[in-house]
């Protein structure tokens, strides 16, 4: 049954009709939904209709009940969280929440942010910058949005508590400096936000998250980048599937663009400015499709996009290959394994048309956070 996303026709959405197609062509597939709006500050829920890939559409997180909640305070409470701060509406709050920022803000979180399902985050019209200890941990939680956030210097954090969803105390372990970490997550998009020099790493999906879309995001200067599978005897990441694409990786990036472990990743339509190490790898019998990709190889130093462990004996049980990518500077993709088996298999409401790699740089141009005003479109 073929699914319809219906909003009532109001006269900024007419505006459409008189946007040069010019300008709509230099948008991605996920923008061209709902950036051309002047006055997407009243349909803010339209970006849920947006996603694609695994996460599907985010609809679920709009409709009938949702509350929404404006951050006017930039003080972090781990334990106590106060009315106005982003820590009380991201934990405490029961059901659909949908969070906005009141004016630009820097935020030094003292402990890891818990988020609770049903929350979306979105950080559009005004400069939010999340720093700290931990930074945002979406933990056995559902259906989140992450958007038009700046992330960065996170750091980690030693054994403590912090107020979880429903008011309950959560016993943390040791969390290392991540800018976002899903631990056993389902049905999360990230989108749109620029995230860099952190601890550990900027971006880690571990034990058993899956259904994940990453998208539109710019990381930077950064060692470790983004990590699909929590270690190699995890073996609930074998249910881990995850999309990533139209990001923007690098500069100064050196591994881990992604990495996975055991499970399935579609990884299309990014730019890739560099790497010291590598851009793509894995192990624990992963899949892996790169298709449609844009490579650009240091000017020195080891040109091979992909990185491989423990191939011996379980060859023949790996897919990992590419379709369709550029490579440019003498970027190469060395061995390739299952070509042809690793498909997405998206149903209706996660697919989407992959461009040609050669689109890849005007569609990857405005990735990270969006440069939008009150009035006009981003």
């Amino acid at each position: 049954m073929a699914i319809s996303w219906c909003f009532p026709l109001t006269p900024s959405m007419v505006l459409l009709l008189a946007i040069p197609n010019t300008c709509l062509a230099k948008m991605n597939v996920i923008d061209k939904c709902w950036r051309w709006n002047p006055r997407w500050r009243s349909h803010r829920q339209q970006l849920a209709t947006c996603s694609v890939g695994f996460s599907g559409k985010m609809t679920n997180n709009i409709g009938k009940g949702v509350i929404r909640y404006k951050v006017t305070d930039t003080i972090d409470d781990p334990l106590n969280p106060k009315p106005g701060t982003l820590r009380y509406g991201a934990t405490m709050i029961k059901g659909k929440v949908w969070i906005t920022f009141k004016r630009n803000m820097h935020i030094t979180l003292c402990r890891p942010l818990l988020i609770s399902s049903f929350t979306v985050i979105d950080g559009r019209g005004v400069d939010v910058h999340i720093t700290g200890v931990g930074c945002l941990l979406v933990y056995q939680a559902t259906d989140i949005i992450i958007h038009g956030l700046r992330i960065h210097h996170c750091k980690s954090q030693s054994p403590s508590s912090v107020m979880g969803p429903y008011s309950k105390v959560i016993p943390l372990g040791h969390v290392d400096g991540d800018a976002i970490r899903l631990v056993t997550a389902r049905k999360v998009w990230i989108d749109h936000n620029t995230l860099y020099e952190c601890q550990d790493g900027l971006l880690d999906v571990t034990r058993g998250s899956t259904v994940i879309t990453i998208s539109n995001n710019w990381f930077r200067n950064q060692d470790k980048v983004m990590l699909l599978g929590h270690d190699d005897g995890h073996l609930r990441d074998r249910n881990m599937k995850a999309t990533i694409v139209l990001n923007h990786f690098g500069p100064n990036c050196n591994q881990r663009m992604p990495r996975v472990r055991h499970g399935y990743a579609h990884v299309t339509n990014n730019l890739y400015q560099g790497w010291e190490q590598y851009a793509i790898g894995g192990s624990m019998n992963r899949s892996i499709k790169s298709e449609a990709n844009f490579f650009i190889a240091p000017k020195s130093g080891n040109k091979e996009v992909t990185w491989r462990q423990g191939t011996q004996g379980n060859k023949a049980s790996w897919k990992f290959y590419s379709v369709g990518d550029i490579f440019e500077n003498g970027a190469s993709f060395s061995t390739q394994t299952g070509i042809g088996g690793a498909k997405p298999y998206y149903n209706r409401e996660q697919s989407f048309k992959v461009v040609d790699a050669r689109s890849v740089r005007g569609f990857t141009s405005s990735s990270g956070v969006s440069q939008c005003s009150r009035t006009l479109r981003c």
